[in-house]
């Protein structure tokens, strides 16, 4: 059984910018928006997409990902709920982690997340400066209610 580990943060500044090592494309929607669990259909790059099941809450979460066909995600598409969420997702290296910065477009301009993936809830990390107010646990930032709502949070 899959589990996912993270920590989300609000992004204070660009001075992550100049760490970067790499980015994607992403383009994703939710065919399942629950409180308690989401599929959602990413495409990466244009190139590949991932079926994602997710369930639980808080910082531990199942996680399961399947890559699927381009042609099935874009089939699936109108069978979405919510907005489709486009972002680009940046890697920058933290020790031995990586912070992943997700710089949204659309209607969702301006908002700038990074998450940290961890191998246990008791990892310790060092806080970047860059890194903001903490929203781990905080719903109003998860990508299915960005989706659902439309908008960032205010």
């Amino acid at each position: 059984m899959g589990m996912e580990i993270e920590r989300r943060f609000l992004v204070a500044d660009e001075t992550w910018r100049a760490c970067a090592t790499g980015a994607q494309a992403i383009r994703q929607f939710y065919l399942v928006a629950a409180p308690d669990r989401t599929l959602r259909v990413r495409v990466v790059d244009g190139a590949r997409a991932v079926l994602t099941l997710k369930a639980g809450a808080g910082l531990s979460r199942h996680e399961f990902e399947y890559p699927i066909p381009l042609e099935d995600a874009a089939a699936l598409e109108p069978l979405r709920v919510g907005a489709v969420l486009l972002k680009t997702r940046h890697r920058v290296p933290l020790g031995a982690l990586t912070v992943e910065i997700d710089v949204y477009e659309g209607a969702l301009a301006g908002l700038v997340v990074a998450e940290i993936e961890l191998a246990q809830e008791a990892t310790a990390f060092e806080t970047p400066a860059y890194l903001g107010a903490e929203i781990t646990g905080d719903g109003r930032y998860s990508n299915a209610q960005l989706a659902l709502s439309g908008a960032a949070p205010r």
